[in-house]
């Protein structure tokens, strides 16, 4: 494998063996594994460090992920409504067990969010969610299923004998001295029984709000909200769209041995030192209701409940607001003008709306460009045209207050060649605009790099928009004002929309127009 660079990832049911080579082309190497495996090969192009991690995961007898399959095959299929499994095949040191162990570190090692292990009828497919995409990585044989669940149902501290039902489960793993806890989903479907692994550094520090992709007015605006002794910050945004990271980010900075910070989640993401985390659990009778109502009785000085899903939380949170504490909590909203008024259709009183909410934070999650192989382009007619219409450029003054915020973006370090990346070459300090016009985008590379696995991408980012509950605000609250009031108003006062804080950073090279648009595409 060392020698050759590759490796053997899946074997087919006619008995093909998958391999995974960085020279596809070498003929002599081809050659040598299909004598020595003595069963036909199928051969898939690898980057290098695909190939280096796999290596890495090799045991010190030299055995791979394809003997740890050949070993798993071998284990006797049984019928999948009424599936017995051996407590021998999920054991410590069984190849079920060195299977999982591998599925995890990959995606660990890769920066996945999430894994599916997903039955189809004749296979098992396994798949990452990598920078917000789901990539297929590999297909098992659809006879190591039981062994496969059962065994992350141990590990979960599931029932392994329950396949009618959802269960939901947690463990840890230790990868690189990094500490990783997962969170287990299994889900019966026609096929058998889904799982999901959603996975969450515990070692890392939380981000900062800079880190993030906070900038400008959006910073200044979070910075000054949440240090005020009370009132409510709403987050807005789809499930995926990075709202716990923001939560866990501030509720970091505001952590201290001077303050009680409680909390309310379904389920609990992340772990803040010192805080008082509740996670919902409806069978015991813990709902967001009732634990927001026990939390008022600890003494609290900040408060985050995870959702605000109906009229009852929603009146708890803002009584709690109005009694002197620090209010943390999200909506599913489109963007921050429509969280309003969906507190006035949760029959809360506009006017303890007006007094309480400080600011609302829309955001999404957009992939960030490889600052290795990012490319930058002379824009075509064509692509003006659809910026032209989606962002009114030729609206009077559109064009000079995009120039501006660039100006300002460059100045706070947004995209800059030494904020990451290569750089020089694709010369990331010099501005795309002009007062008048704009003169250069940026687009991943086709083909990638080996810093972002060939993608053109590598990590996510942030882009968001801050509404700011300002006297005028206040009053179209009372007034019982549409959210495109609410919307216009907030811009008038200096709120950048998400779509427009995208652009901004797509003008920088931290992100693509593609981007922007996928994640904002109900706002065009």
């Amino acid at each position: 494998a060392r020698q050759y660079r590759a490796i053997s990832f899946d074997l087919d049911q006619d008995g093909t063996v998958f391999i995974a080579m960085e020279d596809p082309d070498d003929v002599p190497a081809i050659n040598f594994l299909q004598k020595q495996l003595g069963k036909p090969v199928r051969i898939h192009i690898a980057t290098t460090s695909t190939v280096q991690a796999a290596l890495d995961q090799y045991d010190g007898d030299g055995s791979s992920v394809g003997n740890e399959i050949d070993k798993v095959i071998a284990i006797q299929e049984t019928d999948d409504s009424e599936e017995v499994v051996d407590k021998a095949d999920v054991a410590e040191d069984s190849p079920i067990a060195q299977t999982v162990n591998l599925i995890i570190d990959y995606g660990v090692r890769n920066g996945a969010s999430d894994i599916h292990i997903e039955p189809r009828e004749n296979f098992v497919v396994v798949r990452y969610r990598i920078d917000g995409i789901l990539r297929e990585a590999n297909k098992l044989p659809r006879k190591v299923l039981g062994a496969l669940v059962s065994r992350i149902k141990i590990l979960a501290n599931l029932k392994i004998d329950e396949h009618r039902a959802p269960q939901d489960g947690r463990f840890k793993i230790v990868v690189s001295n990094h500490v990783y806890a997962l969170r287990v989903s299994t889900l019966p479907i026609v096929d058998g029984e889904k799982v999901v692994m959603r996975i969450l550094d515990e070692s890392s520090k939380p981000a900062t709000l800079q880190e993030l992709g906070y900038w400008g007015y959006s910073l200044e605006a979070v910075q000054q909200a949440i240090v005020q002794p009370h009132g409510m910050i709403l987050v807005t945004g789809p499930t995926g769209s990075g709202k716990s990271t923001s939560l866990f980010s501030v509720l970091s900075m505001l952590n201290s041995p001077g303050v009680n910070i409680s909390t309310v989640e379904d389920p609990v993401e992340y772990r803040v030192a010192g805080a008082n985390q509740t996670q919902v659990n409806p069978v015991a009778g813990m709902t967001f209701t009732s634990g927001l109502r026990a939390l008022l009785r600890q003494d609290p000085n900040i408060i985050m409940v995870g959702e605000i899903r109906d009229g009852e939380t929603a009146d708890l949170a803002v009584q709690a607001a109005l009694t002197g504490h620090l209010v943390f909590s999200t909506l599913h909203t489109n963007n921050a003008a429509t969280c309003l008024p969906r507190l006035l259709d949760m029959n809360i009183e506009p006017f303890l709306i007006a007094s309480t909410v400080r600011i609302v934070i829309g955001q999404r999650l957009v992939r960030r460009l490889c600052a290795d192989c990012r490319e930058s382009y002379e824009p075509d007619a064509s692509r003006l045209t659809e910026l032209t219409k989606v962002f009114q450029l030729k609206e009077a003054g559109v064009m000079q207050r995009i120039n501006e915020l660039e100006k300002s973006a460059q100045e706070a370090g947004i995209g800059s060649a030494g904020s990451g990346g290569k750089g020089s070459k694709q010369d990331a300090d010099t501005l795309s605009t002009t007062s008048g016009a704009i003169t250069r985008l940026w687009k991943a590379h086709e083909d990638g790099c080996d810093s972002c696995n060939h993608t053109g991408y590598r990590g996510r980012m942030g882009i968001y928009e801050v509404l700011r509950n300002t006297d005028d605000i206040q009053q179209l609250i009372v007034a019982n004002a549409t959210s495109e009031k609410l919307q216009a108003q907030a811009i008038q006062d200096g709120m950048l929309t998400m779509q427009m804080d995208g652009l901004v950073k797509a003008l920088r090279g931290q992100t693509s127009i593609e981007e922007i648009l996928r994640v904002t595409a109900e706002k065009a």
